[in-house]
């Protein structure tokens, strides 16, 4: 199965290091981004999760719960978390799915038979309170992620939904948005009353309006 963006992200039943879940009923109303790594006791998945878990209070205030994936076990996953607790001084307290029979990697396309036939890439999906998929991104095994980006654009995302506006290259939390080639400059004058200012009549730049 291959998902591609606006699809439903599907819905599945999983052990992991935090016990059973449901994914639905794991993400609520949440935002949710679902990533997988090629292996447990891995040097760059190690940073990764490290990483991701110190981020804990970003996420929060985003609304967003992550969970993360290998093939390996339950308990591997549980020991494998005290080295990351241990190595990147942190406390990993989001689930990681075991995905030992792949059905989920599967499921989801994490695995890529001509990068590897049986470990997982590195792929992650944002999925918004609707589950449609609204971001993929994969890396290669030996890249670690790069976990800034994903915040930015999960602010990107918010940011759209709630103001119907676009976020032009590079942007990040505070800059001037884009108005969309939607809504006419007259129409945008009404909606953005922090002012419109026009380069193109299909380049317009608006401050970022209030979240």
């Amino acid at each position: 199965m291959s998902i591609k963006l606006g699809d439903t992200a599907p819905d599945f039943q999983a052990e992991t290091s935090l016990g059973d879940i449901n994914f639905y009923e794991y993400l609520g109303d949440s935002w949710g981004i679902l990533f997988s790594h090629p292996a447990d006791y891995t040097p760059v998945c190690t940073t990764e999760l490290g990483f991701t878990s110190k981020l804990k209070s970003e996420f929060d205030k985003r609304g967003t719960k992550v969970i993360a994936l290998s093939i390996d076990g339950v308990e591997d996953h549980q020991n494998w978390i005290k080295d990351i607790n241990e190595t990147q001084e942190t406390e990993v307290q989001f689930p990681i799915i075991a995905d030992k029979d792949r059905k989920i990697s599967e499921l989801y396309d994490f695995i890529h038979p001509n990068a590897s036939a049986t470990a997982t890439v590195r792929s992650l999906l944002i999925i918004d309170p609707e589950k449609k998929v609204r971001l993929i991104i994969t890396y290669p095994a030996s890249t670690g992620r790069n976990f800034n980006e994903i915040l930015r654009v999960l602010d990107s995302l918010q940011l759209s939904d709630s103001h119907k506006v676009a976020t032009p290259v590079n942007w990040n939390d505070g800059d001037d948005v884009i108005v969309p080639p939607s809504i006419s400059t007259e129409d945008a004058k009404k909606i953005f009353p922090k002012g419109v200012r026009e380069i193109k009549p299909y380049l317009r730049y608006t401050p970022q309006p209030n979240t």
